[in-house]
């Protein structure tokens, strides 16, 4: 069964797996509310209502997936972020999180440059392995605009783009 399909094909669907999820809920959801009445017609627009939204979010996840083939792992676990490289590697709370980046000229690939408040960064190729859980690390940041971030990734600027920035906290 696993020769069914192509690889590349199954890595495709696999990368769209929550938008192609949201757009089978959606149909469902549109059917239920077209269909019929009373009580399923009110599950079907909730139904449809939560799929849209399911499938906005797997849109934005799988701009974000670049694929896992790069060096390195990482592991999230409590706002706690770990990379373990092949050169190089390090931990980090994402409290501790001042600057995010995006480096398209690091070599092999593109890398997150995640800098602290001590001034210490911490560099993860965007194609490492697990790198998807880093999409939900970064949207628990404050004020991140999450098309900012998904902008960055898909157009692969020249230089070095701050993604986000933490704004300091006012006294008054």
């Amino acid at each position: 069964m696993a020769e069914f399909m192509r690889p590349e094909a199954r890595a495709t669907l696999w990368r769209w797996r929550e938008a192609l999820a949201g757009l089978a809920l959606t149909l469902l959801g549109l059917w239920w509310t077209l269909g019929s009445f009373g009580v399923v017609r009110g599950i079907g627009i909730v139904l449809t209502i939560g799929a849209v939204i399911l499938v906005i979010a797997g849109i934005q996840r799988a701009r974000f997936r670049i694929g896992g083939q790069g060096p390195g792992v990482v592991q999230v676990a409590e706002r706690r972020l770990a990379y373990m490289g092949p050169l190089n590697g390090g931990q980090m709370d994402i409290a501790n999180l001042i600057r995010l980046e995006l480096d398209p000229t690091a070599y092999p690939s593109a890398t997150w440059v995640l800098t602290e408040n001590g001034g210490d960064s911490l560099s993860i190729p965007v194609n490492a392995e697990n790198a998807e859980a880093l999409f939900d690390l970064f949207g628990s940041l404050r004020n991140i605009q999450t098309t900012a971030l998904l902008d960055a990734l898909s157009q692969t600027p020249d230089v070095r783009v701050t993604v986000w920035e933490k704004t300091p906290d006012l006294l008054h």
